[in-house]
C-alpha cells in the first residue's frame, strides 16, 4: 500500500485510502520512511486542473473496486465524452433513453448507461443543433453538421434538466440559452461549465430531457440535437 501512495500518479492520494487505512500503513515504519510518506501526502495540497482536479475532489465518493484499480493502475482517469443525437419529434426530447443501442457518430453509451465499473464526473455540457443533409437517407444522420441552438430560436427558448438515478444534477426547468456561446472565443460552442460537477456511477440511468414552448419553425422529421457530457472518466 505505502509504494501505491508514493508512486500514484494522483495528487490527493489519500483520499483513495482515507485516514483509517492510512494510519494503519505507517504503523511499523522506521522514521524515515515515515517522515518520507508523510512528506508525499501533504505534499498533495494543490490539485490537479480542470475536470481532473474535479475528479480528484471526489475521490472518497468512488465505490471501493474502482478506488483499488485506480491505485493498482487497473483504471486510469481519461477525457471523456457520453454523446447522443436525438430527431426531435415533439416538445418533450429525452436524449439518453433505456432503448438505446451504441452507434458510431449516433450515441457512444447503450441503455441509457455507463459501461460497467466506469465512473464519470460530469463537467461541462454542450448542447447543438442541426438538420438532417437528406430525409430521406437514414444513415445521413452521422453527417450532421451541428451549430448553435441560437439557430432555432424554439429550441434557444426550451428549458433542460440533468439526472442520474433519479437524483438531479441540473434541476428542471433551466434555459437552453445557457449553451448560446456564439460569442464566447474561450469556450467550445454550445459549452456550458457546471459550477457544481456530479458523478455519475455505472448502472446509474441517465436522463437529458429537454422541453420545448413550441415546434413553431421546427422542420418535421429532419432537426436533430446533439448532447455531450463533458468531464474525467476511469478506463482502462
Amino acid at each position: 500500500m505505502t509504494d501505491d501512495v508514493m508512486n500514484s500518479e494522483y495528487n490527493n492520494v489519500g483520499e483513495l485510502f482515507g485516514i483509517g487505512e492510512l494510519e494503519r500503513a505507517t504503523q511499523g515504519m522506521s522514521p524515515v520512511k515515515k517522515a518520507m510518506f508523510i512528506k508525499r501526502i501533504a505534499g498533495q495540497v494543490h490539485s490537479s486542473r480542470r475536470s481532473r482536479g474535479e475528479m480528484e475532489k471526489f475521490f472518497k465518493q468512488l465505490p471501493k473496486h474502482v478506488k483499488g484499480e485506480l491505485l493498482k493502475g487497473g483504471v486510469r482517469l481519461a477525457d471523456y465524452t457520453i454523446y447522443s443525437t436525438k430527431l426531435i419529434t415533439s416538445k418533450t426530447i429525452k436524449m439518453f433513453e433505456p432503448q438505446d443501442d451504441k452507434e458510431v457518430a449516433v450515441r457512444n453509451i447503450s441503455n441509457a448507461k455507463l459501461p460497467k465499473n466506469m465512473v464519470f464526473l460530469v463537467s461541462g455540457i454542450i448542447l447543438l443543433t442541426g438538420k438532417i443533409p437528406d430525409p430521406q437517407d437514414k444513415e445521413s444522420i452521422k453527417a450532421i453538421n451541428f451549430g448553435s441552438v441560437s439557430r432555432v430560436p424554439a429550441i434557444a427558448n426550451g428549458e433542460f434538466s440533468l439526472k442520474a438515478n433519479r437524483k438531479q444534477i441540473v434541476p428542471e426547468n433551466q434555459s437552453i440559452r445557457r449553451f448560446i456561446t456564439d460569442n464566447d472565443t474561450t469556450v467550445p460552442l454550445g459549452y456550458y461549465k457546471l459550477d457544481n460537477p456530479r458523478l455519475i456511477r455505472d448502472e446509474e440511468l441517465i436522463e437529458f430531457t429537454v422541453e420545448l414552448g413550441t415546434m413553431f419553425n421546427i422542420p418535421n422529421n429532419e432537426q436533430y440535437l446533439y448532447i455531450g457530457l463533458d468531464g474525467t472518466g476511469t478506463t482502462p
